[in-house]
């Protein structure tokens, strides 16, 4: 199997249905995210077939499906591979991000409940741990986990669809931006607003806080030094 792909994965169905396919498309889309396969990777089909316990013609499906989305990149003779994603497209996507993320808070200010507004302040207790002990990667995985919450609460099955690619595409790039000085203070100075807004019940300054800080993001990747980035990753 190739270096750097996951093992023990959970097996798809032994068939080409719908079914098997959500399941090698969802399993490669939170590798990437988790820095399993990194950028430019091959993903040969047999290494799936066998990783997953799919069929060929389901890692077919699944791949074509993730070439559509913009994430992986197939070449004829050559396979798949994870797609480079530039500085400029990272940068567009978090433009397109703060649209459409804005939408979901909205979306959750008017549907959270007192447990989901627990939820929220949880992950923003341990967001502000996260920083406080200088926890580089704990802050990362919780800043994600913030935004997957807002997400679900805002129960938008079309805009989940969209940020699942969206996410997926420009991950890379926001563990960097983590790394600039300073940074994770203020992502967790704008993650407990977006939180404290959502819990209010406010729609439109939820959205309004939401854009602000995906936009506070576009920011940092512009900030970005050039010897910490090629033009492909």
């Amino acid at each position: 199997m190739t270096a750097g792909m996951e093992t023990g994965a959970a097996p798809a169905p032994e068939d080409g249905s719908a079914g098997a396919v959500e399941v090698v498309v969802t399993a490669v889309r939170e590798g990437i995210m988790r820095g399993s396969y990194a950028p430019g990777q091959r993903l040969p089909e047999a290494d799936l077939v066998s990783l997953y316990r799919a069929s060929r013609g389901a890692v077919r499906t699944a791949l074509a499906q993730l070439e559509n989305e913009g994430i992986v990149q197939r070449e004829r003779n050559r396979g798949a591979r994870v797609r480079p994603i530039s500085l400029d497209e990272a940068v567009e996507i978090t433009e397109a991000r703060a649209v459409v993320e804005g939408l979901c808070a909205a979306k959750a200010a008017q549907r959270a409940t007192a447990d989901d507004r627990t939820r929220l302040r949880a992950l923003g207790e341990d967001l502000r741990v996260a920083v406080e002990n200088a926890d580089l990667m704990g802050y990362t995985r919780i800043n994600q986990d913030v935004h997957h919450a807002v997400r679900e609460i805002s129960a938008h099955d079309t805009a989940g669809r969209m940020l699942d690619r969206l996410r997926t595409q420009s991950v890379r790039y926001h563990y960097t931006v983590a790394l600039l000085p300073g940074r994770p203070s203020v992502g967790l100075t704008e993650h407990l607003e977006v939180i404290e807004t959502v819990c209010a019940g406010d729609p439109d300054l939820a959205e309004q806080t939401m854009r602000a800080h995906l936009m506070s993001v576009v920011s940092a990747l512009q900030q970005l030094d050039a010897t910490l980035h090629p033009q492909q990753w």
